[in-house]
């Protein structure tokens, strides 16, 4: 295990020969270009409408909790009616168990 790591610094990295590959072959070109820029504007497009969206259903919530709490608190108030109503009767300070 010793002597492996000599036999792979010892070994020669290859070279690629110049001429063999044609660039024009190899980049994407205006085709490529036209397709990315594409999906660049798409991908814009989507996260601008998926931005509107998570916004939106924000503002229903905010919206639904005040309706809800509007709500508690009339029936609430509605409740404190109800409960201090004295049905016409005049009652006694004097007579009232709390003191």
């Amino acid at each position: 295990m010793q002597y492996g790591w000599w036999l792979l610094a010892a070994s020669t990295t290859p070279t690629p020969v110049e001429g063999t590959v044609d660039p024009n072959l190899v980049t994407p070109g205006p085709w490529g270009f036209a397709v990315i820029a594409l999906v660049g504007v798409a991908v814009a497009l989507l996260v601008w409408d998926m931005l509107r969206r998570i916004r939106r259903g924000r503002y229903r919530a905010e919206v639904r909790e005040m309706l809800d709490a509007e709500e508690l608190s009339a029936e609430q108030g509605a409740a404190a009616t109800r409960d201090s109503d004295t049905d016409g009767q005049d009652i006694d300070p004097a007579d009232d168990p709390r003191r």
